[in-house]
């Protein structure tokens, strides 16, 4: 009975696991696609050309697809095996830019440029080969009773009480103490999306049993854990916004990986106990997949290379004989070297010679019944210095 509830368990990881891993893997095919789109429209008069396009509507139902495939995968697996498989998206994200999106490349600077992503890319396999073998298999019905019970433990209580705390100082230090560090927006974002993972799952879980004959809609917890799925997602979507104002998407990807998966494991055992009766080789095996994991998403975005965004004008400081608008916060003076220049002359007294710029005063017209017609306006001539 034993092994045949095992076997069961086993085989719902196995369906939930490969639901993320396609749902995930779709994801990064839709956001290729829709770049690839944006790339090829870049300069254009029309700023929302995309919408134009077959290829960017493609790219946006494969993504409501892929979304939806990992949100189904919670009903089937437990969450601390589904949150880190999110490191698909970004083993395929590389591959596929690499392939069809990357600049063009010399052959003797291929192993130079992409070495690391490749070395990444087989880290993250062998780390998502050792969470799907060694994940834990305590995953229960979703059930509102089930859902109740963990939402009033007091282990996870005790979990709420530290991530509002860490939460609360978090937010202090970045909106009162303008601490803009990486890590700080991040685990503002990893605190929210613990949350967002706890809701997805119980949701998910409640829906599926719904579906199969088991109604558990009429469970008020249903529409609280709802809202607070919704409310978690629009605010961590909102730090991570402004997050990719500040830093580089490739540190936003490594970095915010790494915290989201440690706080989103770290809630999901306490609240579901997704470790409850594993093995302790059980458990360091799946701990050394993350940090496998961790590395090869960290070595894959280390080596991308900063967009570059266009530009369809030329900017001042790159046109010749200019002086950089922002360096020590002096005005545009022309250099005395360039081939063209315009506004006053800089003092030099090496220079033996200074022309006057030419005027232009204005005289004044007589206003008399017999005015006689005339040039209101004389040239003065270019006057030399001695």
């Amino acid at each position: 009975m034993g092994d045949g509830c095992g076997q069961g368990r086993h085989k719902e990881n196995l369906i939930g696991a490969l639901l993320a891993i396609f749902g995930h893997l779709v994801v990064s095919i839709a956001l290729n696609l829709q770049k690839y789109c944006h790339i090829r429209l870049a300069g254009s008069k029309d700023p929302r050309a995309y919408f134009k396009t077959k290829t960017w509507w493609l790219g946006l139902l494969l993504l409501l697809l892929g979304e939806l495939g990992v949100f189904a995968s919670y009903a089937f697996a437990p969450l601390s095996l589904i949150v880190p498989l999110s490191a698909v998206s970004v083993i395929a994200s590389a591959i596929i830019g690499i392939i069809f999106i990357k600049e063009k490349w010399k052959p003797k600077d291929f192993v130079r440029r992409y070495v690391l992503s490749f070395v990444g890319c087989g880290l993250a396999i062998v780390g998502t080969y050792l969470l799907v073998t060694f994940a834990p298999n305590s995953h229960e019905k979703m059930t509102g009773e089930n859902i109740a019970r963990h939402l009033v433990s007091w282990p996870f209580l005790l979990y709420m009480l530290v991530a509002i705390v860490l939460f609360c100082l978090l937010l202090y230090f970045y909106k009162e103490k303008n601490a803009n560090s990486i890590v700080v927006i991040l685990l503002l974002v990893a605190l929210l999306g613990s949350m967002t993972v706890v809701t997805v799952k119980a949701v998910a879980g409640m829906l599926v049993l719904s579906i199969q004959g088991n109604l558990q809609l009429d469970y008020p917890i249903f529409y609280v854990m709802f809202v607070c799925m919704v409310a978690t997602a629009i605010y961590q979507a909102t730090f991570l916004s402004q997050a990719s104002q500040i830093y580089d998407s490739s540190l936003i990807a490594s970095v915010g990986y790494i915290l989201s998966t440690t706080v989103a494991i770290t809630a999901g055992s306490i609240f579901y106990l997704d470790f409850l009766g594993e093995e302790a080789l059980h458990i360091c095996m799946f701990a050394l997949g993350c940090l496998i994991a961790f590395l090869g998403v960290f070595l894959i975005t280390r080596n991308r290379k900063k967009a570059i965004p266009f530009e369809p004008y030329i900017s001042m400081d790159a046109m010749p004989g200019m002086q950089d608008m922002h360096a020590k916060g002096m005005t545009v003076q022309p250099d005395l070297k360039a081939s063209f220049s315009y506004g006053a002359l800089e003092n030099n007294d090496s220079i033996s010679e200074i022309y006057t710029p030419a005027t232009l005063p204005v005289m004044q017209e007589e206003h008399s019944s017999r005015s006689t017609p005339g040039v209101p306006y004389r040239v003065l001539e270019h006057t030399k210095k001695e």
